[in-house]
């Protein structure tokens, strides 16, 4: 059995119910990297120079897509819940409300993008047509906006619902359509337009928009579970500002981290030059790898803590955080011993002719990376707890100290003061990720120990109540 049903989440076995709802997040986690490579495998043909307009394009869009996050955690905790509290009703309200939500979210980002999107590339690049390739790609991505933010909003739902097998199958649809797609948009095979960069971001579009299709078509055959009905799709002004209120802080941390991102990138491209940016990002794109088990842990952990704390398990929420919490650092502690033990051989993996600085800076980042890498699963796991009982702000704040309290500032000391060497920037991401998990941990026992999740279970009633006022007023 894929998926787990409410008895074995507020009664069952933790780690068993854990595994089983991370295995799909996992693989489709896994399944969102691979597609990242193919992208860039595809745009690869195109040369150099659209790879690097694809690169600034993608920070971009990163900052486009922080405030959607806003209404995918706040659906998947609300979701969660509500279907922990038995109240499969008011659960099925909330994908809805948040898709409804992300519709005028994606129009206005999408006008944003067409007045602002030329003369904000224009800042950031003297090559034109790096900018041209930039500007396309970002224009093109427009109609993504609209089929990621429904695709991803329903896919929430399913998650909270417990359901991360249909999750992972309406992923799964969307990513097999775009690679599929982008060989045929970009260089023009057969039938289909030459389109290169713009082919890019379209074929990402049509790929979630056949994923939408999928999870509309699952709601509206739906026999269990989170299903469309009349009673759910109709407007509630507390359900959405539960979502908004819950996911707000989310997006304000990934803003924070975006940001500041930057500024390291910046710090990097100054003190190593290209080989310092070359092993940045093939570290960057190892984590990325490395962190997918802890990623989907802390995502099936969310859903288990808010079911359990909307049956007023407050204990099983306290010990499904803590055994995350263990089995992701564990996890990833281990590989970081084998990144430690073979640097070379995983650049050689991405890059086989790689030798001279760009070798010498990629194994001393794949090294020191290693080092905080057991922190990185502890944080991903720990947040999930504050997260599935509603305290999202706390994630934010801690996100926001971790990147302007410590890494930005300790990595532009070492580079600008200290050593003037890449290396300190390298020490920086770990020396923040380390001390982020640190107080994380102890924040946890501190307010776990002074009724975090009692005080989280508290509202449920009264929430439901002002939810049905807003209905009956609505309709």
């Amino acid at each position: 059995m894929l998926d787990a049903s409410r008895e074995d989440i507020v009664s069952g076995s933790l780690s068993r119910v854990l595994v089983v709802l991370a295995a799909p997040l996992v693989v489709q986690n896994f399944a969102l990297v691979a597609q990242e490579v193919v992208d860039l495998f595809w745009v690869g043909r195109l040369g150099g120079t659209a790879v690097a307009a694809v690169g600034l394009a993608a920070v971009f869009v990163g900052l486009l897509l922080v405030p959607f996050m806003m209404l995918f955690t706040g659906t998947q905790v609300i979701t969660s819940q509500r279907v922990g509290a038995g109240d499969e009703a008011a659960a099925r309200r909330v994908p809805f409300t948040g898709a409804a939500l992300a519709m005028p979210l994606a129009a206005v980002v999408g006008v944003a993008v067409l007045v602002g999107a030329e003369p904000i590339v224009d800042r950031f690049t003297d090559e034109a047509q790096v900018a041209t390739y930039a500007v396309a790609y970002l224009t093109a991505y427009i109609p993504a906006l609209f089929t990621t933010s429904l695709s991803d909003t329903l896919e929430a739902g399913f998650t909270g619902w417990g359901q991360t097998r249909i999750a992972l199958s309406v992923n799964a649809v969307a990513i097999l359509v775009n690679v599929v797609v982008d060989p045929l948009l970009i260089l023009g095979y057969g039938p289909f337009p030459r389109l290169e960069v713009f082919g890019a971001a379209l074929a990402t579009g049509i790929g979630y928009g056949v994923g939408a299709l999928v999870a509309i078509a699952v709601v509206l055959h739906g026999r269990e579970g989170f299903r469309l009905t009349a009673d759910a799709v109709r407007p509630r002004l507390a359900t959405a500002r539960e979502v908004v209120t819950v996911g707000a802080p989310v997006a304000g941390q990934n803003l924070g981290r975006q940001l500041a991102r930057l500024v390291v990138i910046a710090v990097v491209s100054f003190a190593g030059g290209a080989a310092g940016l070359a092993a940045y990002h093939l570290g960057s794109r190892v984590a990325t790898v490395v962190f997918v088990p802890a990623q989907g842990l802390a995502q099936a952990a969310t859903s288990v803590v808010g079911q359990n704390l909307g049956a007023a398990h407050f204990e099983r929420a306290r010990r499904t955080t803590w055994i995350a919490v263990v089995m992701a650092a564990v996890g990833l502690g281990v590989l970081g011993v084998v990144q430690w033990l073979f640097p070379e051989f995983i650049a050689h993996v991405f890059v086989p002719g790689m030798v001279g600085p760009d070798l010498t800076y990629t194994v001393a980042y794949l090294q020191i990376l290693a080092y905080g890498y057991w922190a990185l699963g502890a944080i991903y796991t720990v947040e999930a707890g504050f997260n599935g009982a509603g305290e999202t702000k706390v994630s934010m704040v801690s996100t926001l100290a971790q990147y302007w309290a410590v890494r930005v500032p300790v990595a532009i000391v070492g580079v600008y003061v200290l050593t003037f060497d890449v290396t300190a920037v390298f020490w920086a991401i770990t020396l923040s990720n380390v001390a982020a998990a640190t107080w994380l941990l102890a924040y946890f026992v501190y307010t776990s120990r002074r009724g975090l999740f009692e005080r989280a279970a508290e509202p449920q009633g009264a929430g439901e109540i002002e939810g049905e006022n807003d209905g009956a007023t609505a309709g």
